[in-house]
């Protein structure tokens, strides 16, 4: 996981794709962390993205380095304890102009059932599960 989370960091920008009924959805995040061993990212629960991962939690994330991508699928679980909002905001300072840690919107997930997989051009895909 500790990979997954290093390259999502380097590449600065994935996308995260959810269903909305029968209509695929992707747009693009930056917000990753590890936190007590799990893979979170962050959003708000005001957002679209939200309403849709609570309806379907099953979502697939995509990021690019230029070389290898990474797809990352599983489901999405909300966690609503104050420290693994506290955590996020650490780690992302420039979300605390919009976020904090106790509002009603700060939505921080983390990843269950993961299945990532690292692929290029030239190398065998390398799966990972956390």
């Amino acid at each position: 996981m500790q990979e997954v989370y290093e390259f999502l960091k380097q590449c600065g920008t994935y996308y995260l794709a959810t269903v909305d009924g029968d209509q695929p959805r992707v747009r693009p995040f930056g917000t990753v962390d590890i936190f007590e061993g799990r893979l979170y990212i962050q959003t708000g629960k005001v957002k679209e993205v939200s309403k849709q991962i609570q309806q379907n939690p099953k979502v697939e994330l995509c990021a690019f380095d230029g070389t290898r991508w990474l797809r990352v699928s599983g489901r999405l679980v909300r966690d609503d304890r104050v420290e693994a909002k506290e955590h996020m905001l650490e780690g992302h300072p420039s979300l605390k102009a919009m976020y904090s840690a106790t509002d009603d919107n700060t939505e921080v997930l983390y990843f269950k059932d993961a299945t990532a997989v690292f692929s290029s051009f030239t190398d065998e895909p390398a799966t990972i599960t956390f």
